[in-house]
């Protein structure tokens, strides 16, 4: 890598900079996965597994939540990074006993995430005892007797919280749900708790529902598509595929973020002859740097602006007739609009004025537009009012509710959404607990639970003394890590449901057990059951059946569905344990019940077995609005005051392309050019000019809330291309940064695209 003057930078010994990738795939995504493939499972095995995946009759993805097609998919339904989950998962490494005899818990802790990934399978049931440091071997009907023991002795249901990845099954939620339920409290933190859940904010107090309104067919017909805060070449690859479609239909894709990710610039089809010799389909028209934070001043420019225009031209773009029959509050929403300071949007936003002019003309003449957009926007500050000020523009304009237009919230974790539909949230509405009480004649407490950020607050105070967890990385994936490990090491018993070690494994509470369980791929069969499916949804909102057809990887591993029936038969009276013995041996007696309990699920059981499912009923797409009002709400959102102090930068963390979560595959953030070191800090060039930093120093980071200061020390700054203010740095790594108590107004979401913080040269 040169400077501006041609001379070429010396950087770390470990850490490798090259040129960021001008697209994505190409045959470089063929050649990864062929890596591991061959590193984890075999290739034959791998690539046999891999022609099941995503297939009508084979098994659902364990990587995102982007849809299939609903007609005709392609022999090979995945991507890149979803064939680097299927290899880790499929491993014919396997951690047995002797592996935890050899490794104490301090030993394990002090191993990187990429070491534990490379680890294996999980392999047997896992306690560490009280006093111990070292995890042994633990029966299943021991381990669960621990967990109902420990349950019963807590002061209050309350004291335990349930956590819930979004890798969870229909069924394995709706199970672990219950059980909570039965069991006493509503404490259901889940991941959407720390990434859409301002989404669901945003979206159910304006449209009356919390998911997207767009199918995938819409993307067909859409002639402006935004990216915003997203990028679809790590985080959602399958993406790709409908964008260049769009793009190659002639619509306008335009990306909003603060980096200008590979993914957006152009996108080498793997599967085509011309992707695989590194042609690409050029994707994003223009981009649109945005500081970090600025989206809501950048959408609330463009907003003016087409009001401007119309009056130049005085020709109207604004749906009046959308706006009479579906909508409430426009008058005062138009009044705000206006009254808007240019100036004001333009220094927020960090984009020029004239920029913000073209985008306007651009999405003003749009005769269908869908806006995308992910975590980049959930986890600011004021996320919920930037995607409420989106759901302004698109009802503005009548882009809702027909065919190439409407809002699509890019969900991250595969079933992260079918989660939330079978119950897993902490303050589910009154209609659900009254149907769960009817089915089950039982009372379900009332009384909302803790999210995540509450769950941890609840841990460091000692008022949640138990902690079980159904799939994740709690630890890994929460913010404050500092925190969150005090919290955890203060709960008496920690209970991981796990398919591979993670560092959530090696910092625990005074009690642990490591609970193995199935993947996806794997039959979920055992001698005395029948083999079952399970069911997941996706980010539009089709339920599909899932079935596995690899091995178990040992005899010993039970399915997340079977560990929850078993905790709950060994905990809760005996006419409840009888519902769990039943679907621990027919999940269709668990699909019978979501269909009394959960609207939209009507003869369930036979319309999951058709091929490629159903679509859950979603009435914003036929113009019906389920909020208070009936109709479709406008809002009116302010800027956020000041972020920034003298000095400071907003932090924001994100992913490489070598991981997904909190898993990392491998050491390589190809599509940024960035190479075998994680702890690093991408800077703007005069930024690090201003602090006398050059390209590959070493830095401390320090971020600032409320007086508070976190640190990590020794991290490499090195030179990107992003808006001056901002800085970024990888995830899990930076989470040590990112303040327990700083979260988005209305959904509590951790802030960890808005972390103020200084930068100065190392002292080491």
């Amino acid at each position: 890598m040169q400077n501006k003057k041609g001379i070429p930078i010396k950087t770390p010994k470990d850490l490798k900079v090259g040129k960021p990738a001008d697209k994505a795939a190409g045959y470089m995504a063929v050649q990864k996965t062929l890596e591991y493939m061959h590193r984890e499972p075999g290739l034959v095995k791998g690539m046999a597994g891999l022609l099941k995946m995503n297939q009508k009759g084979g098994f659902d993805c364990s990587s995102c939540a982007w849809p299939d097609p609903d007609d005709h998919r392609a022999s090979n339904e995945y991507c890149e990074n979803g064939a680097k989950a299927f290899a880790s998962e499929s491993t014919s490494k396997i951690i047995h006993a002797d592996f935890f005899k050899k490794f104490s818990i301090q030993d394990l802790d002090a191993e990187s995430d990429h070491w534990h990934e490379l680890q294996g399978r999980l392999g047997e049931p896992m306690l560490k005892k009280e006093g111990e440091n070292h995890y042994s071997p633990v029966s299943w009907e021991d381990a669960f007797s621990i967990i109902a023991d420990n349950l019963k002795s807590l002061p209050s249901p309350d004291a335990a919280a349930f956590y819930t990845s979004g890798r969870a099954s229909n069924e394995a939620a709706y199970t672990f749900q219950l059980l909570t339920r039965m069991f006493g409290t509503n404490n259901l933190p889940d991941c959407s708790n720390m990434c859409h859940e301002s989404s669901g904010s945003a979206l159910t107090n304006t449209i009356g529902i919390g998911i997207g309104t767009v199918t995938l067919d819409d993307f067909n017909s859409a002639d402006v598509i935004l990216v915003v805060g997203q990028n679809p070449g790590t985080n959602h690859p399958r993406m790709l595929s409908a964008l260049q479609a769009a793009a190659r239909n002639g619509a306008v894709v335009i990306s909003i973020n603060p980096l200008k990710e590979a993914g957006i610039k152009g996108f080498a089809h793997p599967q085509e002859i011309e992707g695989m010799l590194g042609v690409k389909t050029p994707i994003a028209a223009d981009h649109f740097p945005v500081k970090p934070g600025g989206d809501l001043a950048l959408f609330k420019g463009v907003i003016k602006k087409i009001y401007e225009i119309d009056a130049q031209e005085g020709k109207s773009s604004v749906d009046a007739d959308f706006i009479k029959e579906f909508s409430n509050g426009y008058e005062a929403f138009h009044e705000a609009a206006l009254s808007a300071d240019m100036d004001s949007l333009v220094l927020e936003s960090g984009i020029p004025e004239d920029k913000i002019t073209r985008l306007a003309h651009v999405i003003r003449s749009s005769k269908g537009l869908i806006t995308c957009w992910a975590m980049g926007l959930t986890q600011q500050d004021h996320g919920v009012a930037t995607i409420r000020e989106i759901v302004n523009l698109h009802l503005m304009l009548g882009m809702i509710g027909k065919s190439g237009a409407g809002l699509c919230p890019v969900r991250g974790h595969s079933n992260v959404q079918g989660d939330r539909t079978m119950g897993v949230w902490e303050k589910m509405p009154s209609w659900f607990h009254d149907n769960l009480d009817e089915v089950y004649a039982f009372t379900s407490p009332r009384k909302h639970g803790y999210d995540v950020v509450e769950s941890i607050q609840a841990m460091l105070r000692g008022d949640v003394k138990s902690l079980v967890c159904l799939g994740g990385n709690f630890l890994s994936a929460s913010p404050d890590t500092n925190q969150t490990r005090k919290a955890i090491e203060q709960c008496d018993l920690t209970v991981q449901i796990s398919t591979k070690l993670n560092r959530s494994h090696a910092v625990t509470g005074k009690t642990a057990l490591i609970l193995p369980c199935l993947v996806r791929s794997e039959i979920d069969g055992r001698e005395d059951f029948k083999s079952q499916f399970i069911t997941t949804e996706n980010s539009m909102g089709v339920v599909q059946s899932s079935e596995g057809h690899n091995k178990p990887a040992t005899q010993h591993l039970l399915s997340e569905t079977q560990i929850v029936c078993g905790i709950a038969q060994a905990l809760l009276p005996e006419e409840q344990a009888s519902v769990f013995k039943r679907y621990s041996r027919d999940y269709n007696e668990i699909r019978d019940d979501i269909e009394k309990v959960i609207p939209g699920f009507d003869d369930f059981n036979e319309r999951v077995t058709e091929p490629g499912g159903f679509y859950l009923p979603n009435g914003p797409r036929d113009r019906e609005f389920t909020t208070e009002s009936g109709k479709a709400e406008f809002t009116q959102n302010s800027l956020p005051g000041k972020r920034l102090e003298e000095g400071q930068l907003m932090l924001q963390t994100l992913r490489t392309h070598d991981q997904y979560n909190t898993t990392v595959y491998g050491m390589e953030d190809r599509y940024r050019g960035l190479y075998f070191d994680r702890e690093i800090i991408m800077m703007n060039a005069e930024d690090m000019g201003e602090r006398n930093i050059e390209h590959g120093c070493k830095v401390d980071i320090t971020s600032h809330f409320k007086g508070e200061k976190r640190e990590l020390k020794n991290f490499t700054a090195v030179e990107y291309d992003m808006p001056s203010g901002a800085c970024a740095a990888y995830f899990p790594e930076a989470n040590v940064l990112v303040p327990l108590d700083k979260t988005a107004a209305e959904s509590n979401t951790p802030t960890s695209k808005a972390v103020p913080v200084t930068v100065d040269l190392s002292m080491k």
